[in-house]
């Protein structure tokens, strides 16, 4: 039986006991909440040692990082060591979106040293292998999921909503950029080429047979997200969106854990009801983020533009944010900007938790340590608190004060001075 089928008989592994202890919550009620498709925990039945992680309603929210090569640029050593740091700073799960080299290699050297829950995109692969996008068999999109699933992949996205009536509503949109989702242009290329529909939608049970075999969770893509704040909330978006919850019943009926994508860049005044719609229709299967970002100016600072949004789309009940780098829309990120990437994410996770129900006491547990840390001059126990404390404790030795104060305010520090002067009285 898969995870989600093991559920609905009540049925509770040591590592759903595991899941449970990380997230603070009772066994028996993360188990019903993954009977009911409203929280997943990914692995793939050939992944050993892996530590869980738990997505969706009442759970921690949790932070993704994307790594992987391009046609541009391979150096899978880098890649390695961008998964390394990237779970260093956090990082809840890793997705491989190699698109160039040997991906096959690439994709086993990367899995070797990811611990949490790994993804890929397959579509990837399947257009890769082939001399042109458009030169694939249907066949080809299964070989590379089943391929996948096969090397012990946890979770992968897949574009399955894409098909000819959402395609009509993307023709008749006007939209600025089209669709900026790679998965979801290739399969839109492919289709509009070959005049076929989407084998991913057009033969969805067989797709959930081969991810069933392995248990894994299915991240249903959102190819029409939008790619810029006047993209945002148009009907080939919504259009998706209603296609993905009938998605969502027939993953839950057939066995398959599915987590559902969202967008993209979204203004402020938009990202709760986009989120609220998006959970409505898919009956509160998890939901999981690209940001959103909330504003397309922010070129060089998109990790900042990005949890921005994140905490907002968290306040309105999203629960797994893909990290944003600074080098988005720029470059293939360095390591360094993983490691900004994932803190920046990991801070709007924890704004989030700070509000979320099941988890607001332990989060808000950590942020009175921290202030009462402060209001010791405690320095040691503020880094151990801190999200990213190398930074905290470089940050603080390069300026140091000569009091037990930091060097912002010295011997004139609030704390200090209050606290002596009521030790005075």
């Amino acid at each position: 039986m898969t995870l989600i089928e093991e559920a609905k008989k009540g049925i509770i592994s040591d590592f759903v006991k595991k899941a449970a202890e990380y997230e603070g919550l009772e066994a028996e009620k993360l188990i019903r909440l993954i009977s009911h498709g409203y929280v997943v925990l990914p692995k793939n039945v050939r992944r050993e040692d892996i530590e869980p992680r738990a997505v969706g309603m009442l759970t921690s929210t949790k932070v993704n990082a994307n790594v992987g090569t391009s046609a541009d640029y391979i150096n899978v050593d880098e890649e390695i060591e961008k998964a390394i740091v990237a779970q260093k700073a956090g990082a809840d799960a890793v997705m491989d979106l190699s698109s160039g080299g040997n991906l096959d290699a690439i994709r086993k050297k990367i899995m070797d040293v990811v611990k949490v829950p790994f993804g890929t995109v397959p579509i990837y692969q399947a257009a890769r292998d082939c001399r042109r996008v458009v030169d694939m068999s249907e066949d080809d999109f299964f070989k590379a999921v089943e391929k996948h699933a096969k090397d012990g992949v946890d979770f992968m996205t897949i574009h399955s909503g894409v098909n000819w009536v959402s395609i009509e509503r993307l023709k008749r949109s006007k939209r600025l950029l089209g669709v900026v989702s790679r998965g979801g242009a290739i399969i839109i290329g492919w289709m509009l080429h070959n005049e076929k529909e989407n084998p991913y939608y057009k033969d969805f049970d067989y797709l959930l047979e081969i991810l069933k075999e392995y248990d894994v969770t299915i991240s249903l893509g959102d190819a029409y997200r939008p790619g810029c704040i006047h993209d945002a909330g148009d009907r080939a978006k919504y259009t998706e969106f209603i296609m993905l919850g009938e998605l969502v019943e027939r993953c839950r009926e057939a066995g398959v854990q599915c987590m559902v994508e969202g967008p993209g860049h979204v203004p402020l005044d938009q990202i709760e009801t986009s989120v609220k719609a998006m959970k409505s229709v898919t009956d509160n299967a998890p939901l999981y983020l690209l940001g959103p970002l909330v504003t397309d100016i922010a070129a060089g600072y998109d990790h900042i533009a990005a949890a921005i949004g994140a905490a907002v789309a968290g306040m309105a009940g999203a629960d797994f944010i893909c990290y944003v780098t600074p080098s988005e829309h720029l470059a293939l990120p360095s390591v360094e900007d993983v490691r900004e990437g994932v803190i920046a994410a990991k801070i709007a996770a924890h704004a989030i938790d700070l509000v979320k129900e099941g988890q607001r006491e332990r989060a808000r547990k950590r942020d009175y340590e921290m202030s009462l840390a402060r209001k010791n001059l405690d320095w040691e126990r503020q880094f151990q608190l801190s999200i990213d404390p190398e930074k905290a404790r470089e940050i603080h030795s390069k300026r140091r004060s000569e009091s037990e104060a930091c060097s912002m305010c010295g011997d004139l520090c609030a704390i200090k001075l209050v606290k002596e002067a009521f030790e005075r009285e």
